[in-house]
């Protein structure tokens, strides 16, 4: 590689690794405990993913989201070989070329995103997984293939579980945001079977209390077992590596039991953790501790 083309690939991962200081406000915690082949890798994989959700997350009309979005999906498959002079494309095809990234799980995310944008519903749990798998399941995915495993068929599924689980907690922390935005990700079969609406009242929900509680406990038990299969992913993982997944997936999970203890707490803030409790669990998980 010239002098000039090093530097163009350096100066597009020191964009992506911006993009994730300034925008990944738990990711971050992780991601800072690997060395930094692979944490510049994982931020070209973030940045990439940033992109994606703030199209399905803008202000543009859906027809010009989806025709986005297909612009994006078609980008990302002329890589590892050309990042069309995109930083962020750049910095992510130089690190598929050197470590085995399963780019086509962008095709999963984008399919995610697109379903956001067709204000897609899901009836049943099963469903849901399926968007879940799509937005979260594929980046841990991603992410996989940086931080390389030798059981990688054992360890790709648990990467997707431990994804669905960290999906399955943002979903519930952001019930009333999301519900204001338009979408509904619980399954109707679960609203159902508590008799709940998630119709909005103020700047909450016009449920009863007591179901609207026994609804997201209900949720937050499913997600908790997701996490316990997802977690079986760590042995398969070098220290450094299990140290950064250990690190997001304890703060999620403590944000995950603060819902189950109030479950009305996702209606009355947005639930999250002071940035010194984030950091003691990823110290935590540096010297492997759970958190």
């Amino acid at each position: 590689m010239t002098a000039a083309a090093t530097s163009t690939v350096e100066a597009a991962y020191r964009r992506c690794e911006d993009i994730t200081r300034s925008r990944a406000a738990n990711f971050a915690y992780g991601i800072r405990l690997l060395p930094p082949a692979k944490r510049r890798a994982l931020s070209a994989i973030y940045a990439t993913a940033r992109r994606i959700d703030d199209i399905g997350d803008g202000g543009l009309p859906p027809d010009e989201k989806l025709d986005r979005l297909a612009e994006t999906r078609a980008a990302l498959h002329r890589l590892p070989a050309d990042g069309d002079g995109d930083p962020v494309l750049t910095a992510l095809g130089h690190a598929a070329a050197r470590m085995p990234i399963p780019l086509a799980a962008f095709d999963e995310l984008i399919d995610g995103c697109a379903a956001d944008v067709t204000g897609r519903r899901y009836a049943t749990f099963d469903e849901l997984v399926w968007y879940c798998r799509c937005v979260a399941g594929s980046i841990g995915r991603l992410s996989l293939g940086v931080f390389g495993t030798v059981e990688p068929a054992r360890a790709a599924p648990l990467a997707d579980a431990l994804g669905v689980a960290l999906q399955l907690t943002n979903i519930l922390r952001d019930l009333v945001e999301d519900r204001a935005d338009g979408r509904i990700y619980l399954p109707a079969e679960d609203l159902d079977r508590f008799g709940c609406t998630l119709e909005r009242r103020g700047a909450g929900f016009a449920d009863p209390p007591g179901r609207l509680s026994e609804l997201v406990r209900f949720e937050a038990a499913r997600a908790a077992r997701w996490y316990d299969t997802g977690l079986r992913l760590l042995p398969l993982l070098d220290r450094r590596s299990a140290a950064c997944t250990a690190a997001m997936a304890g703060i999620y999970r403590r944000l995950l039991a603060r819902i189950a203890s109030d479950p009305l707490a996702v209606t009355r803030s947005r639930v999250s953790l002071p940035g010194r409790e984030k950091a003691w669990v990823a110290a935590r998980a540096l010297v492997g501790r759970s958190a």
